[in-house]
């Protein structure tokens, strides 16, 4: 039993309308009396309208609506109040002020009140990290996923798996004491296909193309292109701002310039970068460098080119063009040609469009082309989505040791049998159920103060 009541903030900070004050612990009942001066506690998860007021002088805080949820029925498994206040700052900075006078009480850490909901087990870490990306999110898709991993979507899948393997590490040990050193033909029939069969489901489970990740953090675009070719002049219009100085000379953006955008409910970063060209500046040069770099891992490259250049391709330019870029031909409004009719020989990418970021011609349809491949990328599967780098890590670990079964006919029932408990035990470090001491102050810090 955690012997310290802690206290927080639960609201956002700065001046509100309302401001939530959220206890947890063994002296919350006990600080519901000095704060409120009554004899009795409230009803249970009612909303009662009350004066608070500093224990210490009597004088009043405020008025506002207290809530108590007694243990084991509360978000963190213990005793839980809420103070429901006026958000004003002096009113909250009074009352936590109060609260910090009374005996067995403390300011919460990041976090802990999330972390001792795991620790009473009131979620498991994949559903603490949906939470985490619930309140983080910042869009559509990002919420839909968040709400999956509180929901224990992704928990049910591997806490399935890992009882599979459970099971078949029992046909293992219940053979070890009566096999000698060579795994027995019933054994091989009864483990081997459930072995197999989890085998192809972590695979297919591991090559979603990095969705669930892409979701979490964000869809990468990067703007190519050759100096004054419109790249500034695009990433203004996406952002709908004036995020980029856009001017004739050549060479004005010499660093990256990034805008986290919602495009059809996905997030997406905009990347502006330095015209890519030979280059004596060290400063550009060292734009240029950064660009080339960003490309390589984007998942998307825009490519800009002036449309009285086309078809021909700059020599720089030719590296950053794959089945990953689209190809812009801008400044179509200066042209008298039409570009979109020319011969295209030997070009491999997603679409060639003919645009006048200046005027805004054709960007309709680059914004259709652009959002159906950001969908594509990104849409929600039917099962929950890989989210973190160490589920995928845990789950490659669990895959080699499940792989091993097969690979060694030859070996002792007792070294397959510790192969599959390991395999078990990485399954289940993701939803915490073996100690995950080490990873847990890193994932809870995650959190804002007050959750």
């Amino acid at each position: 039993m955690v012997e310290e009541t802690i206290f927080a903030l639960s609201s956002g900070k700065g001046r509100a309308g309302v401001s939530v004050i959220r206890l947890s612990g063994p002296e919350t009942a006990a600080a519901i009396l000095k704060i409120t001066g009554r004899q009795q506690l409230p009803a249970t998860r009612e909303a009662q309208l009350c004066w608070f007021r500093e224990p210490e002088t009597d004088v009043r805080l405020d008025q506002g609506l207290l809530l108590y949820f007694p243990a084991p029925n509360s978000f963190t498994g213990e005793e839980v109040a809420e103070f429901h206040l006026h958000g004003g700052r002096a009113v909250v900075t009074g009352f936590l002020a109060a609260l910090s006078k009374l005996p067995g009480l403390r300011s919460a850490l990041p976090g802990e009140f999330t972390r001792r909901a795991f620790d009473n087990g009131k979620m498991d870490l994949t559903a603490a990290e949906g939470l985490a990306d619930l309140i983080n999110a910042e869009t559509e898709a990002q919420r839909r996923q968040a709400l999956r991993l509180m929901d224990g979507q992704l928990a049910d899948l591997y806490e399935g798996w890992r009882t599979e393997i459970i099971t078949a590490q029992a046909y293992l040990e219940a053979d070890i004491d009566f096999a000698d050193e060579d795994i027995p033909e019933e054994v091989n029939l009864q483990v081997a296909p459930i072995i197999e069969q989890l085998k192809g489901q972590i695979i297919q489970h591991l090559g979603d193309g990095f969705k669930g990740e892409r979701i979490r953090d964000g869809l990468q675009v990067v703007i190519l292109g050759e100096p004054n070719t419109g790249k500034s002049t695009l990433l203004n219009f996406l952002s709908k701002r004036d995020v980029a100085i856009v001017t004739d000379i050549a060479g004005t953006t010499r660093d990256l310039l990034e805008v986290h955008l919602d495009i059809d409910g996905f997030p997406v970063t905009i990347i502006d970068t330095a015209g890519i060209r030979d280059s004596q500046d060290m400063i550009e040069a060292e734009g240029i460098r950064r660009a080339e770099g960003r490309a390589e891992t984007a998942e998307i490259k825009i490519v800009m080119m002036d449309a009285g250049d086309w078809p021909v391709i700059p020599e720089k330019l030719t590296s950053q063009i794959d089945h990953n870029t689209i190809i812009l031909l801008n400044k179509t409004d200066l042209q008298t040609k039409d570009v979109g009719s020319l011969p295209v020989h030997g070009v491999d990418c997603l679409a060639i469009l003919s645009i006048s970021a200046k005027l805004g011609s054709g960007m309709t349809d680059f914004l259709a082309r652009l959002s159906a491949e950001v969908e594509k990328r990104m849409e929600l599967s039917h099962s929950p989505n890989l989210t973190r780098l160490r589920h995928r890590e845990a789950l490659t670990t669990c895959l080699e040791h499940l792989s091993r079964f097969d690979q060694s006919p030859g070996k002792e029932l007792v070294l397959l049998a510790e192969d599959l408990r390991m395999a078990a035990r990485k399954l289940g470090a993701i939803t915490g159920r073996v100690d995950v001491e080490d990873i847990l102050d890193v994932i809870f810090s995650e959190f804002c103060i007050g959750k």
